[in-house]
């Protein structure tokens, strides 16, 4: 049976007779879909965000595997974690059928090869403090139904986010998130709506979880990493506005400490950065319970 993510879209098939600014107007009708097909999974997706933070917090990781567009936008979530929180490298990790190569060229018949899901699997070598996440706008092609398989039988948590209901890797999929977008507007696009859909997933995911584990403070990124201009002068603004303190007392202890968490407590309560990280050990990383 054909996924409905192959399926013709009645409203687009002509598409191809319009003008600039019409067949822009047809693909936005069909993006205003989106965030309610995403928005029917939300309770599903708050689930997600718990299990992930629970494993995060006990030394846990999470991976995202996918084919083609689905796995280039886990890479894309993965790599942004170490710079806007502050996590080891190794905690939030991407994988595409194909390797490397695929991130930049079309390796079409990686998305079938159940060796490249093996082979990828094991080189994140998921436990039961694991979490493994499949993407696919069909949720048909043996790389994610394998992953997710072999996932399942090493204990790890398995979520899969795809736009198809009849999707395959549901059977293996502990948590599963289905964003019914309808048909692309140019048949079998899936990195158009499914693959804005999945973007929005695991921004959600990964912001949730992040901010479950600590890593906000109100909706600031308290522990992201200090290392260009911008993101100095970030971190500065927020300690100012955390703490109250003037510009040139936020600076000289942000400087001291390196970190806008512990510059927080330095100032707030008067005390070392060895006194501020044991507070923040103590409360598990989370400013909130220390201001």
């Amino acid at each position: 049976m054909i996924a409905v993510t192959e399926n013709i879209n009645p409203d687009t098939v002509d598409i191809d007779l319009q003008n600039g600014m019409e067949i822009a107007r047809l693909i936005n009708n069909e993006d205003k879909k989106i965030a309610a097909a995403v928005e029917k999974n939300i309770p599903a997706i708050g689930k997600a965000i718990d299990l992930i933070a629970d494993k995060l917090r006990i030394g846990g990781r999470m991976a995202y595997f996918g084919s083609g567009t689905s796995g280039r936008i886990g890479i894309l979530d993965a790599s942004e974690m170490p710079p806007t929180y502050g996590v080891p490298d190794d905690m939030i990790q991407g994988y595409i059928s194909g390797g490397d190569r695929a991130v930049r060229y079309a390796v079409e018949n990686a998305e079938d090869r159940e060796d490249f899901a093996a082979t990828d699997l094991s080189l994140f070598n998921p436990t039961d403090k694991d979490v493994v996440v499949a993407i696919s706008a069909s949720g048909n092609p043996q790389y994610t139904l394998k992953v997710l398989e072999l996932a399942q039988q090493k204990g790890a948590v398995t979520i899969a986010i795809t736009s198809n209901p009849e999707a395959k890797f549901k059977s293996f999929a502990d948590i599963f998130l289905c964003t019914e977008v309808g048909p692309e507007a140019v048949s079998g696009s899936s990195r158009m709506k499914s693959g804005t859909a999945q973007k929005m997933i695991v921004n959600m995911l990964s912001t949730g979880a992040m901010i479950r584990i600590g890593k906000t403070y109100k909706n600031y990124m308290v522990d992201l990493q200090i290392n260009n201009a911008k993101l100095r002068e970030r971190a500065l603004r927020y300690v100012c506005k955390i703490t109250g303190a003037n510009v040139d007392e936020a600076q000289a202890i942000l400087q001291l400490a390196g970190n806008v968490k512990i510059a927080c407590v330095m100032l707030a309560k008067k005390c070392t950065e060895v006194e501020a990280r044991a507070l923040l050990r103590q409360n598990e990383g989370i400013l909130r319970r220390i201001l």
